[in-house]
């Protein structure tokens, strides 16, 4: 048995702001038949209070960056976790990680520190007894951890630490005069451990002190090392390329099920997927139409593409093909969807989040759209696979790793399972929404498309055993 601690901001279904919640959710039940033995440290927001209720104290701290606090054990959402109560740090109201006015919490730096040093103590001196054989972090949040191992130990059998990336566009810097505060070791404030540019960064810190380091697709592992992905890492990485690997993600394929989903009346054959679809243009004001029903699921970001998909939907609106869209984000996105959905009757907007609509978008649409400029991983292009709704990617980062073009070779070897396009701009895109046109009129055609999406891979059985086989190389230094 292999135990490790898992140290991660977010968790599903405890509380989540992205995909990296759903991968820290789901690791620990992919790993238990593995024979890995995972417990989640997470810090203690109401969210998670407020389901992770009784629970044991396992660890104190008399003063952990301004106030006294708590780690307890605690079995919630089918997991075990740690939490680190810390109300000076994590009991607020709103974004666990913005003000309200949409603004990085001031102390962000000492939350996540704190979350960091607390799993640093627990790999040294253990809670309760459990003691873990690895640290497993994930993004900035937890990247002050081999700082403070360093500091924390007598450099004697440390468990090692791996770190996952999931997405590297946040840093988590802030000022070097914060050294203090942050209770880090000046010596270490070089260009070989955690400073950059003069300031104080997190994710450098997890970069250069890691055993191994992992991103969730092998082709975002192979984008960062350049300079258009790296976002100023791109050297640390190139450095450490050796020691970085990619793992795609996968999903649950409880939640996501095509068979037994209630929010899509249990389709179960072509005929409920018509009924899914149907229901849905229903939901969504669209009148019916020949061409395909097109849906989105996003953040409304430009990273996501979501300019780009303004431009190009001409393409599809002149076919006769319809879009669905949820998602909320850049206000200037927002507006200019919702002006586009009073101009055309194909277009239906909903701004917002909602995890039961979402089902019900995925399960009814004929093809989803995932426009991304760059994209770690992803994963609605996998709820897309697992639902027979043909996705439309950007060829770039785990899109590229989880979908096959439908070209001639590949639909004559009866392998494709989406479009891809390439470059990331809107002419590229518009093309491919032609091209997908093209397909849904050829029924043979768009059949099989949907036959091969639906039979592809898309749960956590060949990633779990690679994130094993991870922190089996680390044991063995």
């Amino acid at each position: 048995m292999t135990r490790v601690l898992s140290v991660a901001s977010e968790c599903a279904p405890l509380v989540k702001t992205g995909g990296l919640a759903d991968v820290v959710g789901a690791l620990p039940a992919a790993l238990a038949p593995l024979g890995v033995e995972m417990r989640t440290l997470l810090p203690g927001y109401p969210a998670v209070t407020a389901k992770a209720k009784g629970g044991k104290v396992v660890v104190r701290f008399d003063d952990l960056f301004g106030g006294k606090a708590t780690v307890k054990a605690v079995t919630a959402a089918g997991l075990e976790l740690l939490v680190l109560d810390a109300p000076h740090l994590f009991d607020r109201p709103g974004s666990i990680y913005l003000n309200d006015e949409g603004l990085d919490w001031s102390d962000n730096p000492e939350r996540f520190a704190a979350l960091s040093y607390a799993a640093a103590f627990i790999a040294i001196n253990g809670a309760d007894g459990w003691k873990p054989d690895v640290v497993h972090g994930h993004d900035w949040q937890a990247g002050f951890v081999p700082e403070y191992l360093h500091g924390l130990s007598d450099g004697e059998s440390d468990p090692p630490f791996v770190f996952t990336i999931h997405n590297i566009a946040f840093h988590g810097t802030t000022s070097g005069d914060r050294l203090e505060t942050l209770k880090l070791d000046g010596w270490r404030f070089t260009a070989n451990h955690y400073e950059f540019w003069g300031q104080i960064c997190a994710i450098k810190a997890g970069l250069t002190g890691a055993a191994k380091i992992n991103t969730v697709s092998q082709t975002y592992a192979e984008e960062l090392m350049t300079p258009q992905f790296g976002m100023g890492m791109e050297g640390v990485l190139q450095a450490r390329k050796t020691d970085l690997t990619g793992i795609v993600n996968g999903i649950d394929l409880d939640v996501w099920n095509p068979e037994t989903d209630s929010e899509i009346a249990r389709y179960k054959t072509a005929k409920g997927k018509v009924k899914a679809k149907k229901a849905l243009r229903a939901e969504f004001g669209l009148p019916d139409s020949d061409g395909p029903l097109c849906v989105l699921v996003s953040r409304l970001t430009s990273q996501k593409g979501i300019d780009l998909l303004i431009d190009a939907l001409p393409n599809l609106l002149s076919r006769g093909g319809q879009l669905a869209l949820l998602g909320s984000g850049d206000t200037d996105l927002e507006v200019a969807l919702l002006e586009l959905a009073s101009k055309h009757d194909g277009v239906g907007v909903k701004i917002g989040y909602d995890e039961a609509l979402s089902h019900r978008i995925i399960a009814g649409g004929d093809a989803i759209l995932v426009p991304s400029r760059f994209e770690p991983c992803g994963l609605t292009q996998l709820y897309g696979l697992r639902y027979g709704t043909v996705p439309v990617v950007a060829l770039t980062g785990g899109l590229a790793d989880t979908v096959i073009n439908a070209n001639p070779a590949a639909m004559a070897m009866d392998a494709a399972t989406g479009v891809q396009f390439s470059p990331v701009t809107a002419d590229a895109f518009g093309n491919a929404l032609l091209r997908l046109c093209d397909l849904f009129e050829e029924p043979n055609a768009w059949a099989k498309l949907q036959r091969n999406a639906m039979k592809q891979p898309v749960g956590w059985e060949t990633s779990a055993a690679a994130y094993s086989d991870l922190y089996a190389q680390v044991l063995k230094g």
